[in-house]
């Protein structure tokens, strides 16, 4: 799913406008980025978990010339899915939000 589908998505589900709709969405994902930058942990609950891990610096290989290459630490940026998106990836949750008080009575 590409952001103009989910913008398209939410707009129908909503009753909103596409453009309102596309504006909170970036205002989120903007504010995500940026909470992520300054090396916050990012959770929403059932959705999952993103954060920001460090890799160490090691020796690399060139594939072409087998020379070993140092390669700098890096930070990265790491997701890990909630218990419920496991459940509904793997086909134990029937994917409904109607019995979920979070997001029936408007979420977090």
């Amino acid at each position: 799913m590409t952001k103009r589908e989910l913008v398209i998505s939410v707009a129908m589900q909503l009753g909103m406008t596409q453009s309102d709709v596309a504006k909170i969405i970036e205002s989120a994902f903007d504010a995500i980025t940026q909470a992520l930058a300054r090396g916050d942990r990012w959770e929403l609950r059932d959705f999952g978990v993103f954060e920001v891990k460090t890799r160490a610096s090691r020796i690399g290989r060139n594939p072409r010339t087998g020379e070993q290459v140092p390669v700098p630490e890096r930070k990265v940026v790491n997701y890990r899915p909630g218990k419920k998106m496991k459940q509904i990836i793997c086909g134990e949750h029937d994917g409904s939000s109607q019995n979920d008080p979070a997001v029936s009575s408007g979420g977090e």
